[in-house]
């Protein structure tokens, strides 16, 4: 099996970014533009990359007192195996730290998932500050995981 930790720091405090990352449903607007699309289906997700690539998604939890969500892809291609936790925790006054580990096999799929999760972990810090620069941290509104 294989692993990739991936952190980033954020410009936003953690209570912001962990209303952003909660909605599930709209990972593709936290994470544009390396999503294009999505849409949740009762707990499976479904994500459309830049490069068309399609993976469906299994929603495993959310976590508001960890700020932590984890999710499996079910069929990803080239995976045999997939699972993954996102999670912000704080990282002083008005920042926060962006955390995102996923186990995989074949080790090979690395090649793939990892380009994936830099710019999507990029994407989500670009997002999520120039919400907060706009006075819109991308608080939940309506159904919290939608």
């Amino acid at each position: 099996m294989a692993s990739i930790n991936h952190e980033v720091a954020v410009a936003v405090d953690v209570e912001a970014a962990w209303a952003a990352l909660r909605r599930v449903g709209r990972a593709h607007e936290l994470f544009a533009p390396v999503l294009v699309g999505g849409q949740l289906d009762g707990d499976t997700r479904i994500v459309t990359f830049a490069n068309g690539m399609v993976a469906r998604e299994r929603i495993l939890d959310v976590d508001d007192e960890r700020k932590r969500v984890a999710y499996t892809v079910l069929d990803g291609p080239g995976l045999a195996f997939h699972h993954a936790s996102m999670e912000v925790v704080e990282d002083g006054p008005g920042r926060s730290r962006f955390r995102w580990v996923t186990d995989f096999l074949p080790k090979e799929a690395s090649e793939v998932l990892s380009p994936l999760i830099e710019q999507g972990a990029e994407a989500l810090k670009a997002n999520l500050e120039a919400r907060a620069r706009q006075g819109d941290p991308m608080a939940t509104s309506g159904s919290p995981r939608r």
